[in-house]
């Protein structure tokens, strides 16, 4: 009897890890946490605050350094081999439009991310990127419009732009003046919480 006890205990235990959903971080070093410690970037501070708010979502963060919207398309089948995600955050662009890659390119690799997305019924998030004023407005305009249209054109959810009133403030970014701080973390996260948290479901 004991024994059939704790093993109902247990499979109770598995059965509630198994309902939680799945939240996916595709991005760069932004939300990968470029020179900050494991637990201080956003997505880990995501986590914590689902958690704390009760909604039973498991984090993945698929977020590369240096990455760009070509490369985080080729690895996208092999993360969807390892999880479905319910909700999917696409922090990607910076990079490209940094290196002054075509914008055609970007579009296109941003809209295949999330047409695969999309198939596997993932609500998804796109995080618009901006790029400094020394780029030009011409391309900072037509940069940022890539955005926005594919939001319209998708239907998928556009938030604000996660270094909004972060970027332009040195005491929140790190010397190469592109990556924020440890202090910056949380701010990014409320701004992606605005949102996403009405896109959440509680069980």
């Amino acid at each position: 009897m004991r024994l059939y006890f704790l093993v109902f205990i247990f499979c109770l235990s598995f059965s509630a890890e198994a309902q939680d959903k799945t939240l996916l971080v595709l991005g760069d070093s932004i939300s990968a946490g470029y020179g900050l410690s494991p637990d201080q970037g956003w997505v880990h501070l995501l986590q914590k605050r689902l958690r704390h708010l009760g909604y039973r979502y498991t984090v993945i963060n698929a977020s590369i350094s240096g990455d760009t919207t070509r490369g985080a398309r080729a690895r996208l089948g092999n993360i969807l081999s390892l999880h479905q995600p319910d909700v999917s955050i696409i922090e990607l662009g910076g990079n490209d439009g940094l290196r002054g890659l075509s914008l055609e390119e970007i579009s296109v690799n941003l809209e295949m991310i999330i047409n695969n997305l999309v198939e596997i019924n993932s609500c998804v998030l796109l995080v618009p990127m901006r790029l400094p004023p020394n780029y030009g407005q011409v391309y900072n305009d037509r940069f940022a419009a890539v955005f926005d249209e594919l939001a319209e054109k998708r239907d998928i959810v556009l938030t604000e732009f996660i270094l909004q009133d972060i970027a332009d403030k040195p005491d929140l970014m790190q010397s190469d003046g592109i990556h924020p701080l440890a202090e910056a973390q949380e701010l990014m996260l409320d701004l992606i919480w605005l949102s996403l948290q009405p896109n959440l479901q509680k069980d």
